[in-house]
C-alpha cells in the first residue's frame, strides 16, 4: 500500500510511532534501573504478583497475531475460524496447575531448558533447544512483519522502516528493563488494547447488524456459515494444541512461572486466559463485515486494519495502530527476553561459561537480545508469506513437544526414550502433512504422533524418576 492510498498520512504514522517509542524506552528505563544480576534481569526477582502476573500472562497472548490473524481466520474459515483461533485461550488455562507444579518442583529453575536437561538428559535437551528455538524465532519475525504490515496499510510507513523502528524499541527497552520492564509495560499494553477492542467493536455494530452480515455472508460466502467446513473443523483441533504447545515448552511462559511469587502462578495464568478469550472473537468477527462494507482485501491478513478504518476512517486508523502496536510490543519483549534468557543459561552458562558471575550472564543476556533483534530484522526484510504461513510452519515442532512435558511433569515412568522419539517422530509426520495436507492438520497429527510413542514408553518403562534430581542449586 502506498501513501496516496494510506488513510494517515505518514507523518501521522512517524509521530504515533515516535510517541510510543519513547513511552516505552521510557518504561523500561525506569524499570530496569534495579537489575543488578541475572536473576533480577531474567525473572524480576521471583516476586511477581498477581495483578501485575495476569496483566503480563494476557498482553503476552494477545499477540499482533490475534488483532491480525483471527481476522484472517474468520475471512478464510468462517465462524469455527473464528472460535479455533480463541482456543489457544486453553493453553493459558491448562498451564495454570503445570504452572505451580513447576514452581514447586524446581524452586531454583530459570529455564524451559533446565527442566529438560534435567529430565531427560542432554540429548532430549538438545533436541528441545533446537525445536523451541526454531519456534522462538518463527514467533518473532510472524509479529515483526505484523508491525510492518501495520504501520504499511495504514500510514503508507515503508515496511521496513516501520518493522525496523518497533524491533528496534523493543530490543532497547529490553535489554535495559529485562523482565521487570517486561511485566511493567505489559500491564499499561494491557488496559490499552482491551479499552481499544472494546471500542472499536461497538463503532462496528453501529454500522451494521448482524443480520445484514449473516444475509451478505449466506449470498456470497456460504461456506463460511457452514458447521461442517472441514478445514475449519479441523483448524479447530489444530489451533487448540498449537496453542497448547505454544504454552507448554516455551520459555516465555516457563519464565513467568519462575518469577511469580509461590502460589500466585496458577491464578495469574487462569485469569490471564479469561481476559484473552473473547479478544480474537471479537477481532474475528470484524472480517466478517468485510462484506457488507464491500471493502477490497487485497491480503487476508490485513482484513481486520482495513475493515475498522473503513468505519471510524482516520480515527479508526489511529485506534487499530496503537491496539497492534501495543499487542505487538507485549510479546515482542516478552519473546526477547525469554529467549535471550534461555540462550544465555542453556547454552552460555550451562555449555561454555558455568563459572560466569551473574553479573556476567546479565550482560551476556543483554547483548544476546540484541543479537535476537538484529536476526530477526534481518529475516523480515523480504516480507515471506502470510502471518498463518510464517507462525503454522513451526505448529508440528510445537506439538510434538506436549507430551514430553506433560509426562515428565506428573510421570515418573517418563522416561529420555519417550521424549526424544515423540519429539523427533512426531515433528517429521506433522511436517510431512504440513506440506502434503495443509497447515490445519500439521500440529494435530505430530501431537497424537508424540502421544503414542510417549505414552507407550512410559507405559513399558520400570525406571522411576526421582524429583528430587529437578531440584539444581542455583
Amino acid at each position: 500500500m502506498n501513501e496516496g492510498s494510506a488513510i494517515l498520512a505518514p507523518m501521522t504514522g512517524w509521530i504515533l510511532l515516535a510517541l510510543f517509542s519513547v513511552l516505552w524506552i521510557g518504561l523500561g528505563i525506569y524499570w530496569g534501573r534495579r537489575n543488578k544480576t541475572f536473576e533480577d534481569h531474567a525473572l524480576a526477582g521471583r516476586t511477581v504478583g498477581l495483578a501485575l502476573g495476569s496483566a503480563t500472562a494476557a498482553a503476552t497472548w494477545i499477540t499482533s497475531n490475534t488483532t491480525m490473524l483471527a481476522p484472517q481466520f474468520a475471512l478464510q474459515l468462517g465462524i469455527w475460524g473464528m472460535l479455533a483461533y480463541a482456543t489457544a485461550s486453553f493453553g493459558l488455562f491448562l498451564f495454570a496447575p503445570m504452572a505451580g507444579r513447576i514452581r514447586k518442583l524446581m524452586p531454583n529453575g530459570y529455564t524451559s531448558g533446565d527442566f529438560f536437561r534435567l529430565r531427560y538428559g542432554k540429548g532430549a535437551w538438545s533436541i528441545f533447544l533446537l525445536f523451541t528455538l526454531f519456534y522462538s524465532l518463527t514467533w518473532l519475525v510472524s509479529m515483526a512483519m505484523a508491525g510492518g504490515i501495520l504501520l504499511n496499510a495504514l500510514s503508507g510507513i515503508p515496511y521496513v522502516w516501520g518493522m525496523s523502528v518497533i524491533l528496534a524499541v523493543c530490543v532497547i527497552y529490553t535489554m535495559r528493563g529485562g523482565l521487570a520492564a517486561v511485566i511493567g509495560t505489559d500491564f499499561i499494553q494491557t488496559l490499552i488494547i482491551i479499552v481499544g477492542i472494546v471500542i472499536v467493536g461497538f463503532a462496528v455494530l453501529s454500522n451494521v447488524t448482524i443480520d445484514e452480515i449473516h444475509t451478505n455472508l449466506a449470498a456470497e460466502r456460504p461456506a463460511l456459515l457452514s458447521v461442517l467446513f472441514p478445514a475449519a473443523i479441523m483448524a479447530i483441533f489444530n489451533n487448540l494444541l498449537f496453542g497448547l504447545g505454544e504454552v507448554f515448552h516455551n520459555n516465555v511462559w516457563w519464565s513467568r512461572a519462575f518469577a511469580y511469587r509461590e502460589g500466585v502462578g496458577g491464578k495469574a495464568f487462569f485469569i490471564g486466559g479469561l481476559i484473552w478469550f473473547p479478544i480474537p472473537v471479537a477481532a474475528g468477527f470484524i472480517a466478517l463485515v468485510s462484506g457488507v462494507l464491500n471493502v477490497p482485501v487485497p491480503a487476508a491478513d490485513m482484513v481486520g486494519p482495513l475493515v475498522v478504518v473503513s468505519v471510524l476512517g482516520e480515527i479508526g486508523a489511529i485506534a487499530i495502530f496503537i491496539i497492534v502496536f501495543c499487542s505487538l510490543a507485549s510479546s515482542i519483549d516478552s519473546l526477547l527476553a525469554a529467549t535471550s534468557d534461555l540462550v544465555t543459561e542453556d547454552i552460555y552458562r550451562r555449555m561454555i561459561a558455568p563459572a560466569a558471575t551473574p553479573t556476567r550472564l546479565k550482560k551476556v543476556a543483554q547483548i544476546i537480545t540484541l543479537g535476537l533483534g538484529l536476526f530477526t530484522w534481518a529475516v523480515c526484510i523480504p516480507r515471506i508469506g502470510t502471518l498463518a504461513s510464517v507462525l503454522f510452519f513451526a505448529g508440528p515442532l510445537v506439538g510434538a513437544m506436549i507430551w514430553p512435558i506433560i509426562t515428565g511433569l506428573y510421570w515418573r515412568s517418563a522416561n529420555r526414550a519417550g521424549a526424544v522419539g515423540g519429539m523427533l517422530l512426531g515433528a517429521g509426520v506433522g511436517l510431512v502433512c504440513y506440506f502434503a495436507i495443509g497447515w490445519y492438520v500439521a500440529s494435530l497429527i505430530a501431537t497424537a504422533v508424540s502421544m503414542v510413542w510417549v505414552l507407550a514408553c512410559a507405559w513399558l518403562s520400570r525406571s522411576r524418576f526421582d524429583w528430587d534430581e529437578l531440584r539444581e542449586s542455583p
